[in-house]
């Protein structure tokens, strides 16, 4: 009878848990923003019994240093109306973009600590022109959430490991960079399955 009682008692610990509204900050660029992101992993996370409610402050060719330059980002933050802040930029290859991720990801991360929100890196994908460079975008991004000991979504190595199985690049949208629908259902499901368990 008390095993059978703790049982309950525990599911009912979990599905209370799971009924509370988790609040996300995405911040961004179009690759955020290209097919509506943030709405696919409140889908993607209702059909998992998780209560969303997503936030977007994304723009074109944004990177880090841009939102954090704009002033707005610090002030999301500090309002503490978001338990996690989902950052992205370009694919972030190259020594430049690899600095920003770190440098100005150590900036946010601080920040996010103090206001008591959790700061996870969105890892992207190359254009299709640069696909040589994706070793490139994945240590960069790890190494990243490493040194700023973040969380990491890792989209692009989903992306990747897809391409790879199936020899289909149907991930990428017209211009062979931003995703199609397909690609951002899969980015969702990987945020999702990193901030929540792939249950």
């Amino acid at each position: 009878m008390r095993k059978s009682l703790t049982v309950v008692l525990l599911s009912l610990i979990v599905f209370a848990g799971n009924c509370q509204t988790i609040r996300i900050l995405f911040v961004g660029n179009s690759l955020t923003y290209t097919n509506n992101l943030p709405s696919l992993v409140e889908k993607e996370a209702k059909k998992r019994g998780f209560k969303l409610k997503t936030t977007s402050l994304a723009f074109p060719n944004y990177a880090i240093i841009d939102h954090w330059n704009d002033g707005e980002l610090q002030k999301r933050i500090m309002s503490k109306n978001y338990d996690y802040v989902v950052v992205q930029q370009g694919p972030s290859s190259q020594a430049q973009g690899r600095e920003m991720l770190i440098e100005d990801g150590a900036k946010l991360k601080k920040l996010c600590d103090k206001y008591d929100a959790k700061l996870a890196y969105f890892m992207v994908w190359p254009s299709q022109t640069y696909y040589h460079t994706f070793d490139g975008v994945i240590k960069n991004h790890r190494d990243a959430a490493m040194e700023n000991d973040a969380i990491l979504c890792p989209v692009g190595e989903a992306w990747r490991a897809y391409f790879e199985e199936n020899e289909d690049y149907s991930l990428y949208g017209m211009d062979g960079f931003h995703p199609s629908p397909k690609g951002s259902r899969l980015a969702a499901r990987v945020i999702v399955d990193t901030l929540f368990g792939d249950g």
